[in-house]
C-alpha cells in the first residue's frame, strides 16, 4: 500500500532579549550553572512575574513577519506539569487566547515546488531549565539558568508531506525570523528547538492518522533524518498488523533511530487556566502598526530586489540572501564601487568561507571593493587577488594595493619586460615552437603558462598573449 506522510512542526524560538521573560536575570548562553536565577525563576513563594516588554515586541514582530493576525488581547496561562527542571510546577504560557494566529510560510518544496504552510498560532511562554546527565557521575543535575527565558512557540498546520519539506520549511522560517531581528535561531545554543509531529495515512485518504511527536533534534539535517526514521517505523508497524500509539520519541543522532519515552500528553493533561498573577496582555492597534512598519526587508523581498536591481541570477540571489549578514555585506561592496556580478562571486566564494569559519567579515566591504578594482584594472590577477584577500583578512589595517606591492603580486604590463620573458620561454622550448608554427595552435596556453611561471606570476596575462602571437608569427 502507498502511504502519505503528514507532518506538523512546533518550533520554539528564543527571543533575542538581554533578560528573561518575567524577571531581570540575564539570558547569556554559557554562564556557570544556576548563576542567572532569582526568586521568580526559582518559583519561590511570593515572587511575582512581570512581563518583559521587549520580548512582547519581538514576538509581535515575528508574528507580523509570518503574516499572522496579532490579537489586541491575549492571556497568559499556567501549563501544569511536574518535572525536575520546572521549579514552579507549571510553565507560564498561552493557551486558548494566544498572541497571534493565522499566517503562512512560503518556500520551495523539493518535491512539490512552490508551496505555503499555514501557521496555526504563535504564542509567548517561558522556557524550562535544563537537566544535565554528564556532570555528576550516576546522577542528574539541574541548571535553571534557562528557566524563564522568553520563547515564541510557532505551530504549523499539518501541511508538510515529507521530511525534506520539513527541512525546507525550517530553513525558510529561520531566515525570516533572523531577518526580522526576532532571534539568533541557533540550534547549537538551543535558541531554536523543533518538536515534530508525524502520522501516516493511505494515499488519497482525508482523515489523519495517529501522530507521534519526535524531540531531541539538534540540526535541520537531523530533523529530516529523525522524521525519515519515524516514517519508516510507522509504515513497518502498520504493515505488520500493528497500531501506532500516540507517544513522544527521542531521536539519537549516532544511531539514526527514534525511541519512545512516554505517552503523548493532550492539552487537558496540562490543566490550563489563566495565570492569576498576570492580567490579560492588551496591545493597541497603533502600537501593532508601529511594529509592522519597523519590520525590515524580509528574505523573499530581498531576493527579488537583488535579482532586479543587480541582474543576479535567482540561484546567486538565493545563496547571498541565505544569511542576512551576507546580503548586507554584498550590497555594501557594490555600493563601494564593485561590479555586482564580481562582488557576488567573491561573496559566494572567499567571503562566505571566512564568514562560515568566523561568523564575521574580516575584510571590510570598502577594502574588498578596492581589491576587485585592482583585478578589473589589470593591476593584479584574480589568482593573486585571492592571496591578497587572505593577507587583508589577517592585517585589517593594510590596503590591497599595499599588500600586492609587499608580496610582489603587482602585474607587469611593460612591453619590454613581457618581451624578455617571452623570448626566454621560446628559446627554452624550440620543439613546441616548431609544433605551434606547424599548426598546433592549442600550444598557446602552454606558452602563456610558461611565461607566467617564469615571471613568478608577475606578468599581465592579457599582455602576454599578443607578444607571443607576434613572436610566433601568428596575427594578433
Amino acid at each position: 500500500m502507498a502511504w502519505e506522510t503528514v507532518i506538523g512542526l512546533e518550533v520554539h524560538v528564543q527571543l533575542h532579549t538581554r533578560t528573561k521573560m518575567f524577571c531581570g536575570n540575564r539570558t547569556t548562553f554559557g554562564d556557570p550553572p544556576n548563576s542567572n536565577v532569582c526568586p521568580v525563576c526559582l518559583g519561590l513563594p511570593g515572587a511575582l512575574p512581570v512581563p518583559n516588554a521587549e520580548a512582547i515586541r519581538l514576538a509581535v514582530r515575528g508574528a507580523l513577519a509570518l503574516g499572522c493576525t496579532v490579537h489586541e488581547v491575549s492571556v497568559f496561562a499556567r501549563k501544569n506539569y511536574f518535572y525536575p527542571d520546572l521549579p514552579k510546577g507549571y510553565q507560564i504560557s498561552q493557551f486558548d487566547r494566544p498572541l497571534a494566529t493565522g499566517g503562512s510560510v512560503g518556500f520551495e518544496s523539493p518535491e512539490r515546488g512552490r508551496m505555503e504552510v499555514g501557521i496555526t498560532r504563535l504564542h509567548v511562554e517561558e522556557d524550562a531549565g535544563k537537566l544535565l546527565h554528564d556532570r555528576v557521575p550516576g546522577k542528574t543535575a539541574v541548571d535553571l539558568n534557562r528557566a524563564g527565558i522568553p520563547l515564541a512557540e510557532i505551530v504549523s498546520e499539518p501541511d508538510l508531506r515529507s521530511p525534506a519539506e520539513a527541512r525546507a520549511y525550517l530553513t525558510t522560517l529561520r531566515q525570516i525570523l533572523v531577518y526580522a531581528g526576532v532571534s539568533e535561531c541557533s540550534m547549537e545554543q538551543g535558541s531554536l528547538r523543533v518538536d515534530a509531529n508525524l502520522s501516516i495515512r493511505p494515499a488519497g485518504a482525508s482523515h489523519l492518522g495517529t501522530k507521534t511527536e519526535v524531540k531531541n533534534m539538534n540540526s535541520f539535517a537531523n530533523v529530516e533524518r529523525a522524521l525519515e526514521a519515524e516514517r519508516a517505523r510507522q509504515v513497518a508497524l502498520v504493515e505488520s498488523g500493528g497500531r501506532v500509539e500516540q507517544v513522544t520519541l527521542l531521536f539519537t543522532a549516532a544511531t539514526g533511530q527514534v525511541k519512545p519515552t512516554r505517552s503523548k500528553e493532550e492539552s487537558h493533561d496540562y490543566r490550563y487556566f489563566p495565570d492569576p498573577d498576570l492580567p490579560p496582555l492588551v496591545l493597541t492597534p497603533d502600537w501593532i502598526a508601529q511594529q509592522r512598519a519597523a519590520i525590515p526587508e524580509l528574505p523573499e523581498a530581498k531576493r527579488t530586489r537583488l535579482e532586479s536591481a543587480y541582474t543576479l541570477s535567482g540561484k546567486d540571489a538565493q545563496v547571498i540572501t541565505a544569511e542576512a549578514g551576507l546580503a548586507h555585506y554584498f550590497e555594501a561592496v557594490v555600493e563601494a564601487g564593485a561590479d555586482p556580478k564580481t562582488a557576488a562571486n567573491w561573496v559566494m566564494g572567499d567571503v562566505m568561507t571566512s564568514y562560515n569559519e568566523t561568523g564575521s567579515f574580516p575584510v571590510a566591504a570598502r577594502r574588498l571593493a578596492a581589491l576587485i578594482r585592482l583585478v578589473r584594472d589589470g593591476t593584479v590577477s584574480h589568482q593573486a587577488a585571492k592571496r591578497i584577500y587572505g593577507e587583508m583578512a589577517r592585517l585589517p589595517e593594510e590596503e590591497p594595493r599595499e599588500v600586492a606591492a609587499r608580496l610582489g603580486l603587482v602585474q607587469v604590463s611593460d612591453q619590454g619586460a613581457l618581451a624578455g620573458w617571452v623570448g626566454e620561454v621560446l628559446l627554452a622550448h624550440p620543439a613546441e615552437v616548431a609544433r605551434f608554427r606547424a599548426g598546433e595552435t592549442k600550444l598557446m596556453a602552454f606558452f602563456v603558462g610558461q611565461v607566467m611561471k617564469r615571471s613568478k606570476g608577475g606578468a599581465d596575462p592579457k599582455g602576454v598573449q599578443p607578444v607571443l602571437q607576434e613572436r610566433l608569427g601568428q596575427p594578433v
